[in-house]
């Protein structure tokens, strides 16, 4: 599983406190960095890029953090690779039309 989800594209840590979050449930910072033996930096360097994929949730007071399924997990990476696909569809044109300039001018000298 690990494999996938560096396939996929996480960072080694994240797929890491990801698969830790998803076996054992619900879980404290201090916790997850005991049992991964984490520096408390790395960790909450990671559970942030986790949130803000919306991979990971967190309660605030006390901060305990959860993780999505994994069905929702690929929901969430293709959304963005749909998103990525569209973006690159939009800027096609101006992208062609930026290197034919960029190649008449080569070809000119």
């Amino acid at each position: 599983m690990l494999k996938t989800l560096l396939d996929l594209g996480f960072k080694e840590v994240d797929a890491k406190v990801y698969l830790f979050l998803r076996s054992m449930g619900p879980q404290k910072g201090k916790d997850i960095a005991d049992s991964l033996k984490l520096h408390k930096q790395q960790l909450y360097r990671s559970l942030k890029r986790l949130k803000n994929k919306r991979i990971v949730n967190s309660d605030e007071h006390p901060a305990v953090f959860s993780s999505i399924s994994f069905e929702k997990v690929l929901d969430v990476f293709l959304e963005v690779k749909k998103e990525q696909a569209d973006d690159l569809q939009e800027s096609r044109e101006e992208l062609l039309s930026r290197w034919q300039d960029i190649t008449k001018k080569d070809n000119s000298n």
